[in-house]
């Protein structure tokens, strides 16, 4: 039986980024012209990696709390490219700021360009948090949902890693609410490694984080929230951390 979830969860890999190049190149000529089509044909990825992640690896997802539709940050545990589909597959305009050489990865890289996405450098902390300020500033013009993960990368469930400092910078910046993400889907969809775990994936829309806060109590709250909610998903999951 694991030999089979080994050789199912190959193929939804390779098929996952088949249908990534497939819908790019189809929705390329709409894409090209509107902002609108190229969001559009992101939001069917993502529902296609859903679908077909349930029927090969039997790893259904479900998207709890509100998602926003307004203009919010939205700060989210990252655990998995899963995460990524599931909370852009839940707003309506998401956008991420993301680091900056995945933006020549083929056919991400463009339509996250199109999208609004915000590239940022790595690099010492100071200069990295003020290019991202002026980027997302400078990419004001694309409004929606700007999706940020505090920890800076993926973690793997059961493992600390420290929330930094941009997030809540952005959020003074911005002056916009900010809407926390918990979940659990490190528990099916690791970090690295190829096999896909069944079960009920889940990311947590939690009540949002008005605008106001000083910086040191936003990112407190936040990581309070966040570190909540994902510890019970995983709990949920039958993670034993």
């Amino acid at each position: 039986m694991l030999a089979i979830r080994w050789v199912l969860s190959l193929i939804f890999i390779i098929q996952m980024y088949l249908a990534m190049a497939v819908v790019a190149i189809g929705f390329a000529p709409f894409a090209l012209f509107s902002r609108a089509a190229a969001v559009k044909a992101c939001h069917v990825y993502c529902q296609w990696v859903i679908f077909s992640l349930r029927i090969l690896c039997g790893l259904r997802c479900e998207v709890r709390g509100t998602p926003p539709t307004d203009e919010v940050v939205v700060a989210g545990k990252h655990q998995s490219f899963l995460d990524i589909i599931l909370i852009y597959s839940a707003v309506p305009r998401g956008k991420f700021i993301m680091k900056r050489e995945l933006m020549w990865t083929p056919f991400l890289g463009q339509y996250a360009r199109r999208i609004g996405c915000v590239p940022v450098n790595r690099g010492k902390r100071g200069a990295a948090i003020a290019k991202m300020k002026a980027d997302v500033m400078a990419g004001s013009e694309f409004p929606g949902q700007l999706i940020i993960y505090p920890q800076g990368t993926r973690v793997a469930p059961g493992v600390k890693r420290p929330y930094k400092v941009g997030t809540g910078l952005l959020y003074e910046q911005l002056g916009q609410p900010c809407v926390p993400v918990g979940t659990n889907v490190g528990v099916f969809w690791p970090k690295r490694g190829i096999l896909r775990k069944p079960g009920l994936a889940v990311v947590d829309f939690l009540p949002r984080i008005e605008p106001g806060l000083p910086v040191a109590e936003f990112m407190e709250q936040l990581e309070t929230v966040v570190e909540q909610s994902s510890n019970a998903l995983m709990a949920e999951a039958g993670f034993p951390g």
